[in-house]
């Protein structure tokens, strides 16, 4: 019985085995999700400073642009010549009528946002999912001027990185202002045309500065797909947008009711377009951008 005491009082008293079960595995993954942010955190760091300071263009308007040396390249590969017109000028040469247009077709909240409209992201991703094909996008002005300063066009997860992190430098190092007067001076609006002064002049024969309502309206309505823009006729899509945008600044106040018939009446006479058209008639363009 003595035995059998202590051969009981033995296995009362042996130390326990660790548990190793559920407790280890979660500490394994939690170690592996600490290292997996580590790991990510260096990476978008490295990326931060491996990328150029938008604040040299706080005063400075740059010589060149992704974009345009994006096309060149299209253009000597394709054995084609290529001759930019690109004529930067300061935002008071540039009607606000076009600012305005601008900024109510392309980024109606430009002005309350630190670089991402979130609201417009939500709502983009919701109709593309549901459409089950990218059929809008969310881009800001700002996120547009990062990948025409720096990026180009490429289509990848890195270049989708990068613009992210020059939006928030952007948004950090330049004013609204600034940040407007470059996206004006270095968008792409035709083949070879460049901002807004160069954009006047190719469409219009007229400087930025006096550009009517219809007329930016039509510039305005040409940014998603600016190399596919034609007038007298415009495509279907072109004309769609540009009555859009022309509502628009007549709704903001920028045409006041007395413009308004007459600038309706110009829209006419640049896109002769009808205001109906068959069902086979392209409305939305690609996003070229």
């Amino acid at each position: 019985m003595a035995a059998s005491r202590r051969k009981g009082g033995n296995r009362a008293g042996a130390p326990r085995a660790p548990r190793t079960g559920r407790t280890g595995r979660l500490g394994r993954v939690g170690l592996a999700l600490l290292t997996l942010l580590a790991l990510a955190a260096g990476a978008a760091a490295a990326l931060w400073f491996s990328l150029p300071d938008p604040a040299a263009f706080a005063t400075r308007t740059p010589a060149t642009t992704a974009l345009i040396d994006q096309r060149r390249a299209e253009a000597t590969r394709s054995g084609k010549p290529f001759r930019p017109d690109y004529r930067p000028v300061a935002l008071d040469r540039i009607s606000p009528r076009l600012q305005r247009a601008v900024v109510a077709s392309e980024d109606a909240s430009f002005f309350g946002h630190a670089g991402f409209d979130w609201d417009e992201i939500q709502n983009a991703a919701a109709q593309n999912w549901k459409a089950g094909r990218t059929i809008r996008g969310a881009s800001t002005i700002t996120q547009q001027l990062a990948k025409n300063l720096w990026l180009g066009t490429e289509r990848s997860w890195l270049r989708k990185a990068r613009e992210a992190l020059l939006t928030v430098k952007m948004e950090r190092s330049l004013g609204k202002r600034r940040i407007l007067t470059l996206y004006l001076d270095v968008a792409e609006w035709g083949n070879g045309v460049f901002g807004a002064e160069a954009a006047a002049q190719h469409w219009f024969r007229a400087s930025a500065r006096d550009l009517s309502p219809a007329q930016a309206a039509v510039l305005a309505a040409m940014l998603p797909a600016p190399r596919r823009a034609a007038l007298t006729p415009a495509p279907r899509w072109l004309a769609r947008r540009a009555r859009r945008i022309l509502g628009l600044l007549e709704r903001n106040g920028t045409v006041t009711a007395g413009e308004a018939l007459a600038a309706r009446a110009e829209l006419e006479r640049l896109l002769s377009t009808p205001a109906s058209l068959p069902s086979d008639v392209e409305e939305e363009p690609p996003d070229d951008r």
